[in-house]
């Protein structure tokens, strides 16, 4: 095998593991929230590495699908969630 193949693969090898390290740090806290906006009730699943961002992820996620409208969006983001379950 040429050095330069030879190069060239480990240095895919070394890409590989270092995506998989990332992606294994990613989403070590895992939340579902649940939103109450105008009558209308959604759930949402959310993964981040703190329980701030999962949270934040899963009322973005929740307001998604039953908020009309960009006002509406921002409104139902920054009420309060009906429930929170992280784990």
């Amino acid at each position: 095998m040429k050095k330069s193949h030879m190069i060239t693969v480990m240095s895919l090898l070394a890409l590989g593991g270092v995506l998989a390290l990332l992606s294994m740090e990613l989403g070590q806290v895992e939340c579902k929230v649940c939103m109450n906006f105008k009558g209308r009730w959604n759930c949402a699943t959310a993964a981040a590495p703190t329980e701030a961002e999962a949270i934040r992820s899963g009322r973005m996620t929740a307001c998604g699908t039953i908020a009309a409208g960009v006002r509406d969006s921002f409104a139902c983001d920054g009420a309060e969630p009906a429930s929170i379950t992280c784990g």
